[in-house]
C-alpha cells in the first residue's frame, strides 16, 4: 500500500464518485457520470488522480468467510520477549494464511493480529502449533469475536 505523505484534498464531486464506488465498486463509470452530471472521461481522470495520491488503493471482491466454512474470528494479543523480535515475528505471521491483519500496538502487547478459523479447534491448533511456536513469542492473549456488529469504512 502506498504511504500517504500529506492529506489528499478532495472536492464535492470526488466525494460523490467515491460514495458510489464505496457502496459498490462495480458501479459502471458511465452510470456514476450520468447521476453526477459529468462525463465518463472526467470520472476516469479524477479516479486516476485519487489513485496517484494514494487515497484509493484498488478495488476488490469481499469473500463471505462463513460460506467457506470459517466461522471463528479471533483477535490475539502477542507478547514478545523483546522488541527486536517484532520484524521476525511479523515475517513468520505472514506465512500463516489465517492471519488477516497484523498491527504493532502500544500497551501490553507488541502485536495484535486478527485471524479467521474454521472453528475453535482450528483456532487452538493455530495457537499451539504455529503462533506460539514463533521464536520470540512469550505468550498470547486471545479474544474470540462473537459477532461483528459494525463493518464500515471511514465516511467522506
Amino acid at each position: 500500500m502506498k504511504s500517504i505523505e500529506k492529506q489528499t484534498r478532495i472536492d464535492g464531486i470526488d466525494k460523490k464518485i467515491l460514495r458510489y464506488l464505496m457502496e459498490d465498486a462495480r458501479t459502471p463509470v458511465l452510470e456514476i457520470a450520468r447521476n453526477i452530471g459529468i462525463s465518463g472521461a472526467a470520472i476516469h481522470q479524477r479516479l486516476r488522480k485519487l489513485e496517484k495520491s494514494g487515497l484509493l488503493t484498488g478495488s476488490r471482491f469481499i469473500l463471505n468467510p462463513k460460506a467457506l466454512g470459517y466461522t471463528t474470528t479471533a483477535y490475539i494479543g502477542i507478547f514478545l520477549d523483546k522488541a527486536m523480535s517484532n520484524p521476525y515475528a511479523v515475517q513468520q505471521l505472514k506465512k500463516i494464511p489465517e492471519v488477516l491483519e497484523c498491527h504493532y500496538t502500544t500497551g501490553n502487547w507488541s502485536i495484535l493480529i486478527k485471524i479467521l478459523c474454521r472453528d475453535n479447534e482450528h483456532l487452538m491448533q493455530l495457537l499451539n502449533k504455529k503462533i506460539q511456536q514463533i521464536e520470540g513469542v512469550s505468550r498470547t492473549e486471545t479474544f474470540i469475536s462473537l459477532d461483528q456488529s459494525i463493518d464500515r469504512q471511514i465516511q467522506i
